[in-house]
């Protein structure tokens, strides 16, 4: 993956642009965060689903539930 840096001198006005290949070890981070956000995901989708299947047995929407709380 490439990486696009910019560096802007205030000094000078003068903005500098370098694309360069990431290394080994920003590939290694970027595909471990991936993995975490994934599985943020995840359970948020597992808990947005037992939410709506206690809604779904209690018989009430979503709206009803806010107002009991």
């Amino acid at each position: 993956m490439k990486i696009t840096e910019k560096d802007f001198n205030i000094q000078t006005g003068i903005e500098t642009i370098t694309e360069r290949d990431e290394t080994a070890a920003e590939t290694k981070e970027r595909l471990e965060h991936a993995k975490e956000i994934a599985a943020a995901q995840d359970i948020t989708d597992a808990t947005a689903a037992a939410k709506a299947a206690l809604l779904t047995r209690l018989g009430i929407t979503a709206d009803e539930a806010k107002l009991l709380l």
